[in-house]
């Protein structure tokens, strides 16, 4: 038996958790370029609408936990966000992308559907309580270094700020050196804590700090563990695309190629039904 969670609005349009549709979130790792952030949006949002699934576009403007001092980070909070607005605005979607500093939350918060809080973040408290008075959907990446009876503890303070939208995301735990395992029972675990769930199935399948001064990645395995997640009972998937991931200039090695989000999208859509259904 699946517990039900919470269900709330993103936005007028989008409605998740309780018994409702499984939602997605996707787009490119950084945002690369604003030329690259819109075509994606656009690539994507064609696949989307012919499905008629809910989908909200991630792109960071900033990835400040790489590997290397070299790592392209992405083009900076003001510039990032103005092409973030850009994409919410003309390709109608809504977005999210992280935040790592109290300063940044207000100005972010006034572009973003959802704030997300990195899994290296997730047990910070000032940036948890400050990104929750915001009254925005707050999607918590479970840190690698947690267990997923953990969260309840961030749950606790983002409930503490007031706020009511929480979505908290499993990505994985630290399994020996440069290697993550997803444990699905943290699944089940987490959704009983009265909040949506989404899995990461991108990030999952991370090597972090695996090519020594970038992260590698196993991207062959992203669709088989998406598939239990969903049969897990998800309220969504997350799912980092790029066009071509062998030239991203972020996590290429597990991201997801745009010419395989079509058929896997289907493959977990039908497997969310019959979930519901059961």
């Amino acid at each position: 038996m699946i517990a039900n969670t919470k269900s709330f609005k993103i936005t007028d349009k989008l409605e998740v958790g309780g018994r409702g549709e499984l939602f997605f979130i996707l787009g490119p790792c950084v945002i690369e370029s604003e030329d690259h952030a819109l075509s994606m949006a656009k690539k994507i949002k064609e696949i989307a609408d012919k499905l008629n699934i809910n989908w909200v576009f991630k792109s960071s403007y900033d990835k400040a936990n790489r590997s290397s001092i070299n790592s392209y980070r992405g083009p900076g909070m003001k510039e990032g966000l103005k092409i973030l607005k850009r994409v919410k605005e003309e390709i109608g979607i809504p977005v999210i992308s992280d935040v790592h500093e109290i300063e940044q939350v207000e100005p972010a918060a006034e572009i973003l559907d959802i704030i997300q809080i990195p899994a290296f973040l997730s047990r910070q408290t000032d940036l948890l309580l400050t990104a929750g008075k915001t009254d925005k959907t707050i999607n918590v990446k479970k840190g690698q270094f947690l267990s997923p009876w953990d969260t309840k503890n961030i749950i606790k303070k983002l409930e503490s700020a007031g706020c009511e939208k929480i979505l908290m995301t499993e990505r994985g735990a630290s399994f020996g050196y440069n290697h993550l395992v997803v444990d699905m029972k943290s699944f089940p675990v987490m959704r009983e804590l009265g909040y949506p769930v989404v899995f990461d199935a991108t990030h999952s399948v991370q090597l972090p700090g695996g090519m020594g001064t970038a992260s590698g990645g196993m991207r062959q395995y992203i669709e088989p563990l998406a598939r239990a997640a969903v049969a897990a009972g998800v309220d969504g998937v997350f799912m980092e695309v790029h066009h071509c991931p062998e030239e991203a200039k972020c996590d290429g090695p597990n991201s997801l190629h745009l010419n395989s989000l079509e058929r896997i999208l289907i493959e977990l859509i039908e497997i969310d039904k019959v979930v519901k259904k059961a």
